[in-house]
């Protein structure tokens, strides 16, 4: 694999794959390798200005994509999750309520009660939070304006060479797809428009001393998205191979990036295991386990037995119930074990 590299429009170069250290303090250390396909993807949404919307199952490493061209780009990396109760306003900002309410509690207990000093401290400019993309469309003003001791509806990964985002960002909104349909839309009205209105605040405007922001996308295609939105997005679909041979091939490729302390008869046996689960759900219509939980797998007995590779492949069957089947047992009763209510009695 070969080193990353940005040429001087600010785009990834096409040599090769490679990989991408995401290794963080207060996690363990991780690692996703950015396909050429991938790295297309980025580029094609770096030079048109588009979200790219990331498509797949749980576990293909979608989110994992975001960071590592966060990382590759030299950028800081915004990350906002989505889920049912998300509206459009919270990936714009959000209103610290529980903080302005405390606030105004400590002033009470206080005995500050100079109506101009109250109207100054409460006003609800003051307790507003920049959400991903006031972030995406300037993110110094942003980093001016939040507050470090109020709840945050994003997170941040600054890059530490780049104290002033004059590299751009990489916002990663995740599993849009949990959201109602109006979000998505609304969403890329914002980025569209270039800009957006903040009470008390006034407009937000993207930034034109730094790079357009890459915006990627998450959805694990639980619902489906509006047209209009698919439209005005660049997609990428990340899967793992359909046939038996290729997909066993694929992850015990990405084991031997993740895992060092292992064998390849431990990473080709852990594949058989997943491709066999796999098929399981498949056929009770369920959820798969993907490469995520592979790695899981993997990770673990590697953990318990380091440089025991005979252990490992041993446990393997041991760990694989938590690793692999995250559903319940399909309970099959025999037709004599189906209780019957005994018949009336006659009168």
């Amino acid at each position: 694999m070969s080193s990353p590299h940005i040429d001087e429009r600010g785009f990834l170069t096409l040599d090769d794959e490679f990989l991408v250290k995401l290794d963080r303090e207060d996690q363990p250390p991780f690692r996703h390798v950015l396909s050429i396909e991938e790295i297309r993807a980025i580029n094609a949404a770096l030079a048109t200005g588009r979200p790219l919307l990331v498509r797949g199952e749980p576990g293909t490493g979608k989110t994992q994509l975001a960071r590592a061209a966060a990382v590759v780009l030299g950028r800081s990396f915004i990350h906002q999750s989505v889920d049912g109760r998300t509206e459009t306003r919270d990936l714009l900002w959000t209103l610290d309520a529980i903080q302005r309410l405390a606030t105004a509690q400590l002033l009470g207990a206080a005995g500050d009660a100079k109506l101009e000093h109250l109207k100054t401290v409460l006003a609800p400019s003051a307790f507003i939070q920049p959400g991903a993309l006031w972030w995406a469309l300037d993110p110094l003003d942003a980093d001016r304006r939040r507050n470090a001791h109020a709840l945050s509806c994003c997170v941040v990964e600054r890059h530490e060479d780049d104290a002033d985002f004059k590299a751009g960002t990489v916002v990663l909104i995740d599993e849009i797809d949990k959201a109602d349909p109006s979000v998505p839309n609304a969403l890329l009205d914002a980025l569209g428009q270039g800009g957006f209105d903040v009470p008390g605040v006034g407009r937000v405007n993207a930034s034109p001393q730094r790079p357009t922001p890459l915006v990627v996308i998450t959805t694990n295609n639980e619902r489906a998205l509006p047209s209009a939105f698919l439209r005005r997005c660049l997609v990428l679909q990340l899967s793992l191979p359909p046939k038996p041979d290729d997909l066993i091939k694929r992850l015990v490729a990405r084991g031997r990036v993740h895992v060092s302390d292992t064998s390849e008869d431990v990473l080709k046996e852990a594949a058989r295991m997943l491709l066999k689960d796999r098929s399981a759900a498949e056929e009770r219509h369920l959820s798969l386990p993907g490469l995520a939980e592979y790695l899981d797998l993997v990770r673990a007995v590697a953990t318990l037995f380091p440089g025991d590779h005979g252990a490992q492949e041993k446990h393997l069957h041991r760990v694989r119930d938590f690793a692999l089947r995250k559903h319940p047992p399909e309970v099959r009763r025999h037709p004599l074990e189906v209780r019957q209510d005994p018949p009336e009695e006659s009168a």
